[in-house]
């Protein structure tokens, strides 16, 4: 029984090991230059680790370093999900969006909307969550020095500070809502084709509605069918396009 205990140890220690070797090895990759091997480096360790922000913005570097810039997008967008208030997330998204074709110009929205979204974007949902958690024990604890200190000051200082901190945990709890929501339904996708025709209906022989270049982001709106997505353009025209042009964030 106990080698079988520490035969799983050593197991464990040296899949961790190898991981974080695969890692640096693709970090020592990407500084010799050597993109596309770094790349796959990347891919491997998000398939056998899991997924990680820093490893997508890794892995988008080095397809904005081979000129992929679809795949660098995708994989910018994809580290934006799991750390949206990272800079140089942001930064890097900005600058692969610019060489895209498609130059779209989103929809008005009320500023209330705008400012949410700003808000909720600026922690990822860990910090959000650590925000809550203890925002919610000061606030207790402020609620405590009100009920048991006899200090007139002291409880002043303690229900003001508890009612202040309430907001905060109401704030951090919809804010981590909102971006597990986000990252739970995965609805939109970067186009991977060069160009691909919006179709009127699910069919080859439909109409041509409209055309859309690599790079480009769209909402789902329809993914029922095996072959084809009905999906949104951020200016607001929607279609059908192949299962294949597009990929999932």
């Amino acid at each position: 029984m106990m080698k079988i205990f520490f035969t799983l140890i050593l197991s464990v220690c040296v899949s961790a090991f190898s991981v974080a070797a695969t890692k640096a090895d693709a970090d020592a990759l990407y500084e010799q230059g050597k993109y596309e091997e770094a790349a796959s480096s990347y891919e491997w360790v998000l398939e056998n680790e899991g997924v990680a922000a820093e490893v997508y913005y890794n892995l988008g570097n080095c397809y904005y370093k081979m000129d992929e810039i679809p795949l660098a997008i995708l994989n910018y967008e994809r580290a934006f999900l799991l750390d949206p208030g990272d800079g140089d997330i942001r930064a890097n998204l900005a600058l692969a969006r610019g060489k895209t074709v498609d130059k779209v110009v989103p929809p008005s929205e009320m500023f209330f909307v705008t400012w949410w979204r700003n808000l909720t974007n600026c922690m990822s949902i860990d910090e959000w969550a650590m925000l809550g958690v203890s925002s919610f024990i000061f606030m207790l604890l402020g609620i405590l020095v009100y009920m048991f200190v006899p200090l007139l000051l002291a409880r002043k200082i303690g229900v003001y500070g508890a009612m202040a901190l309430f907001v905060f945990v109401v704030v951090a709890n919809f804010a981590a809502i909102s971006q597990h929501r986000d990252l739970t339904n995965r609805d939109t996708a970067i186009i991977l084709t060069p160009s691909v025709a919006v179709k009127s209906s699910p069919s080859e022989k439909s109409t041509d509605l409209f055309l859309i270049h690599e790079g480009s982001k769209v909402e789902i709106v329809d993914s029922s069918m095996s072959e084809w997505i009905e999906v949104k353009f951020e200016e607001g025209k929607q279609g059908w396009i192949p299962v294949s042009a597009a990929e999932i964030i």
